[in-house]
């Protein structure tokens, strides 16, 4: 990732590279389908991927391929997110909830990967398949991609992580057919973000002047009286702090809309400890206490955040109806620790619409 503000946009994995492209050897950064896994060690199990209310198996929702230069541990780095399918899970804004993040990092000489980039053409023949096993042999999960130590009764090819993905899975079709890949797949292109205009910065300015000016003249019809029993049962102090905190919120929406308005296809904004996220609201915003520190004792930094525009690429059948965000924010260990063999959680943070404000 280069430094500044960059954007990342689905696409569909389509022609003869497009599936070969997201593999774990090309080094994805894709949403759907099953987690193209960096390393192969110390995967993170059933357990560890269960929402945090409901105790559900949480299904894969993207990956972030994210090296860090001049950190040779951390050559290769990716970050995959997942998410539960329940919608009553989404409904608390907050930590975690129904997310789980992990990172997994490795040096650019390794037991999985050549030191050469991989190529920029895809190799003769058809496409391969989504693997179903690890190079250990280890089998996969065919609904998420982890660890699959259960496996179908009938047909005995298929592998799953647990009960709920095997039932998942025989009620997507299983039952009539076996082998073939559950969820669509896009793949997430990185451009870095074009920066503000002189002219871009004018309208703010006239914006703010003329919220300023809607905010004294509805104190001058306030002050003159206004006939509604409601706001007269009000005390004046109670009031302006009401009108301030509602021109706070339009402010910050305002700009959050102008800002992704400039690329609305957008599902993620990258920007690992330069700035911070672009939040949707004043709302149910972490402050620093919120945010854990790493298990290796470390603070966590914002890396990169996931916008509500990666709900209009998710299939109903892969996470679920009515699931909703506003902005979905994520922060990894500052020191990015941790080895080849590992998979380390990291924090996430749910911000949702404040009343009234949709994009």
């Amino acid at each position: 990732m280069a430094p500044g503000v960059e954007l990342g946009f689905a696409a569909v994995a389509e022609g003869p590279g497009g599936a070969w492209r997201l593999r774990s050897a090309c080094f994805p950064s894709k949403v759907g389908g099953r987690p193209a896994w960096l390393g192969e060690a110390g995967l993170p199990g059933p357990a560890a991927l269960r929402c945090g209310r409901c105790q559900q198996p949480c299904a894969f929702l993207l990956q972030l391929y994210a090296p860090l230069p001049g950190r040779p541990d951390a050559f290769h780095r990716t970050l995959f997110v997942f998410a539960c399918r329940s919608p009553a899970c989404y409904r608390l804004a907050g930590p975690s909830g129904p997310f789980r993040v992990f990172r997994n990092q490795l040096p650019r000489r390794n037991d999985t990967y050549s030191e050469e980039p991989p190529p920029e053409e895809p190799p003769p023949g058809p496409a391969p398949a989504p693997p179903r096993r690890l190079g250990s042999g280890a089998a996969l999960c065919r609904v998420c991609g982890c660890l699959g130590p259960r496996s179908c009764g009938r047909c005995r090819r298929a592998a799953y992580c647990g009960p709920e993905h095997q039932a998942l899975d025989w009620r997507r079709g299983h039952r009539r057919t076996c082998g073939q890949h559950a969820a669509g797949e896009y793949e997430i292109l990185i451009e870095p973000e074009e920066p503000e205009s002189p002219a871009d910065n004018s309208e703010d300015e006239r914006g703010a002047a003329d919220t300023s000016k809607d905010t004294k003249e509805q104190e001058k019809l306030g002050a003159a009286g206004v006939a509604d029993e409601t706001f007269q049962s009000l005390d004046e102090e109670t009031l302006e702090a009401m009108a301030k905190h509602e021109t706070e919120e339009e402010k910050i929406f305002r700009m959050f809309k102008k800002q992704v308005a400039a690329e609305p296809e957008q599902i993620i904004r990258y920007c690992r400890g330069e700035g911070g996220p672009l939040w949707v609201s004043g709302e149910n915003r972490p402050e620093e206490k919120d945010i854990p520190n790493c298990v290796c004792g470390a603070k966590r930094k914002f890396e990169f955040q996931i916008m509500p525009q990666l709900l209009n690429h998710l299939q109903v059948d892969s996470l679920g109806e009515s699931i909703d965000w506003g902005t979905l924010v994520v922060y990894t260990c500052a020191d990015s620790c941790g080895g080849a063999n590992e998979y380390l959680e990291e924090f996430i943070w749910k911000q949702d619409y404040s009343m009234g404000c949709t994009i």
